[in-house]
């Protein structure tokens, strides 16, 4: 086994040309289907429609949609031409939006419209009102300057934007030399994707990830499940994230599998199309597994085709597992990592016991280290010592975009990066996280910084000082949790705190649990200990008769 150099183009071209007429990317439920050859035609023709509204190499695209059709599309084109992929998280709201735009110097915008509750043509025109009264292609934003183009992602016309329609017919005014030229400039160690990470210091960052960084990751994953060109995965996790675009999509194309694609999460769409394609993986997060299992339909559909998939993106509960294992016939593996290392540093493997894929994130990636480091003095605990779980190896990001000092806090000087997260490796080389140094919520799966959340609510006219910080969920894991001091003579409700929030910043963002006090509890030095905010939120809603989901 060794590392591949191959681009994500050259893994397409690969397969377009090794098997042709296989199915590459199947929507059951509308019997939407993509042969290896048709699926990299289409490619081409998006990317020489990009090139002709001024797309090249480095050009950062970003892609604001759920799993439709064309994501992948968009991912491939921009990867031939040898420009980025800015995957743009489809809760986001316009404060969010406007932070990355900026933030991500985006050349070309591609959109749907929208997700329920969430309208992105509106929060676009909004933000970018040139649009209205501009031709396409010709705007130019005064808050937004490297902005060029908005492409809507479906055949709907809207003011200022182009459609799917209008770039395919656009890219026949292209010579295919041109994208030939740009595709052969294209090598391994080029960046290919952003994903925004929320850290502990505020605003999320642009992680950086190479073709090499995550064709490999993909790859890897797949040999731990034993994935074979006859594997049959259902993707119904979001491909913003780095548990779609990379457990699943780059496992299903480093190892010429079909992807079975599923555009919204919903349990009874994801049922009925492993029943009907004879899927044998699933990925998910636990809700999905939950939401699927519940399902009053569910033993209707066979599951007896599965036989693998990845459970990631939250603690999994022991009692899922089996149920997973016993009534959808899988031997699950979990993913343990984060954005910065493409994302998985270790993983369980599908032969491994069951208490071991229970209790443990298995062992590291092949190509990796991954070290305990004592969080003061740096140096390598022991077996079943707690310290900090880091790594060094082929799958760490090439650093956060225009961000070289926050990419040195997290690389050291040995080039590993620290997770934030506590851990230990016990005698036959599986981790167990036990905790974390660094304040991140994770909420099924979704990070949220807590300062990003604080930062909004001191907004709110009434509030002096605020806390937030993770409140342990049976459902998410994790949820967000709120302690406020408010103004003297003040008052609020936690309706008037989530009512201020919605529709600025993502739905999973707000708080759940709002919490009001007259002070936070505080250490001998004057630090406010978040440790005993988690154990309050507890207690006081216990004390107030809140129920925690």
């Amino acid at each position: 086994m060794q590392l591949s150099d191959r681009t994500l183009s050259d893994w397409l071209e690969h397969w377009a040309a090794e098997t042709p007429d296989k199915e590459y990317i199947v929507y059951s439920d509308r019997n939407l289907r993509f042969t290896w050859k048709t699926f990299n035609e289409r490619v081409d023709n998006m990317a020489k429609g990009l090139i002709a509204i001024g797309v090249s190499r480095g050009t950062n695209v970003g892609i604001w949609a759920q799993n439709v059709p064309d994501w992948l599309t968009f991912l491939y084109a921009t990867a031939k031409i040898g420009a980025v992929a800015v995957t743009v998280n489809t809760n986001y709201q316009s404060e969010e939006v406007s932070y990355l735009l900026k933030n991500s110097d985006m050349h070309t915008l591609c959109m749907t419209d929208g997700v329920a509750g969430n309208n992105y043509t509106d929060i676009i025109y909004e933000l970018v009102p040139e649009l209205k009264t501009t031709q396409r292609g010709k705007f130019k934003s005064e808050r937004f300057p490297e902005l060029k183009n908005v492409v809507y992602i479906g055949q709907e016309k809207y003011r200022g934007m182009y459609n799917t329609a209008e770039i395919l017919l656009l890219g026949n005014n292209v010579e295919s030399d041109e994208l030939t030229r740009l595709r052969n400039l294209t090598g391994c160690h080029d960046v290919v994707n952003m994903q925004y990470t929320s850290g502990t210091t505020g605003f999320p960052k642009g992680v950086m990830l190479t073709h090499h960084n995550i064709a490999n990751n993909g790859y890897l994953t797949g040999v731990h499940m034993k994935f074979t060109p006859e594997d049959k995965c259902c993707i119904c996790v979001p491909l913003f994230h780095c548990f779609g675009v990379v457990l699943a999509t780059m496992c299903c194309l480093t190892h010429g599998s079909t992807q079975v694609m599923v555009e919204r999460f919903d349990p009874l769409i994801t049922l009925a199309s492993i029943h009907k394609e004879r899927c044998t993986v699933l990925h998910g997060v636990p809700t999905m597994f939950i939401a699927e299992l519940n399902h009053p339909m569910f033993s209707l559909f066979d599951m007896s085709s599965l036989r693998t998939g990845i459970m990631a993106g939250a603690l999994c509960p022991i009692e899922l597992m089996r149920q997973v294992n016993e009534k959808m016939f899988m031997d699950i593996t979990s993913v343990y990592g984060m954005t910065e290392t493409s994302p998985g540093m270790t993983q369980t493997r599908v032969d491994d016991t069951f208490e071991v894929r229970c209790t443990t994130v298995g062992r590291e990636y092949e190509f990796t280290e991954v070290k305990v480091l004592d969080p003061e003095t740096g140096l390598e605990c022991p077996v079943d010592v707690q310290g900090e779980i880091c790594c060094r190896g082929y799958n760490v990001m090439k650093g956060y975009y225009k961000n070289p000092e926050a990419t040195a806090q997290v690389i050291d000087k040995n080039g590993f990066m620290h997770s934030g997260d506590l851990g230990v490796k016990d005698e036959n080389g599986n981790y167990r996280i036990t905790g974390r140094i660094k304040d991140m919520i994770i909420r099924g799966g979704e990070n949220i910084s807590p300062k990003e959340v604080e930062d909004y609510l001191y907004k709110i006219p009434e509030v002096r000082d605020v806390q937030v910080v993770a409140v342990a969920s049976p459902k998410y894991g994790e949820d967000v949790g709120a302690f406020i001091i408010l103004k003297d003579g003040c008052e609020l409700t936690p309706e008037d705190v989530r009512d201020f929030c919605k529709n600025h910043i993502a739905r999973y963002k707000i708080p759940r649990y709002v919490f009001f006090i007259k002070q936070f509890p505080m250490t001998g030095s004057g630090k406010i200990q978040k440790f005993r905010l988690r154990e309050m939120a507890l207690e006081m809603c216990q004390q107030q008769g809140i129920e925690i989901v």
